[in-house]
């Protein structure tokens, strides 16, 4: 993490660096997260450390222990589930709602390329971001900030365990995606939700049954 300049909302910056760091899977599940050593990192005090480990505790992102410091959140297999099932039905949702524009068709079709692109050269990071970015973007086009803001969330949660299950679903990105994108210029909505359905539930079935394996 680099040292941050003195702003006038250190918290936000301090939230953001970190939260940075953790998505980028530059922090291990081992990794300990105090206020003096983040403090030291960031070149700030402690409070507003303090202030952003809590908020990204609330968001569900880092679990904070009394008198030893923060780690990455530990997902169990009925938090994962419930995660996927409540993804599902909002997204279903999203593109039952969703303004389809030009606009959208096209910033729909530049993703999928881009995900074929990244899968291709097996760049991870830029992979699931393009993945949160095709789905943000389908969100987006309903108006609704708050189910925005939502998923953006769940999505934030669900990072932490794609980055160490990558391999399980990345392949069917682009085929899902292309679905979705297909039935949305054809102007049929049911089918678009079919295919958000399927979607989500392959990658919760094959993530499901991997942390079901690992867990005997």
């Amino acid at each position: 993490m680099q040292k941050l300049s003195t702003p006038q909302n250190l918290t936000a910056l301090a939230y953001e660096s970190i939260k940075k760091s953790i998505l980028e899977g530059k922090l291990g599940d081992d990794v300990r997260l105090t206020e003096e050593s983040l403090s030291q990192q960031l070149g700030i005090s402690k409070s507003p450390i303090r202030e952003a480990l809590n908020g990204l505790q609330n968001e569900g992102l880092i679990r904070i222990e009394p008198r030893r410091g923060a780690y990455l959140r530990r997902f169990t297999i009925k938090e994962v589930e419930d995660l996927y099932n409540l993804r599902e039905a909002l997204e279903v949702y999203v593109v039952s709602v969703a303004k389809i524009t030009p606009q959208l068709i096209e910033e729909l079709k530049c993703s999928v390329e881009r995900t074929k692109k990244h899968l291709k050269v097996h760049d991870k990071t830029l992979h699931i971001e393009e993945d949160a970015r095709f789905h943000g973007a389908i969100a987006k086009a309903t108006g609704n900030c708050e189910l925005c803001r939502v998923l953006e969330n769940i999505q934030n949660q669900i990072w932490l365990l794609r980055c160490q299950t990558y391999d399980l679903s990345s392949s069917s990105a682009p085929k899902a995606h292309a679905a979705i994108l297909h039935a949305f210029a054809e102007g049929n909505r049911e089918k678009a939700q079919a295919a958000m359905r399927e979607h989500i539930s392959h990658v919760r079935v094959r993530l499901l049954d991997f942390l079901k394996t690992s867990a005997e």
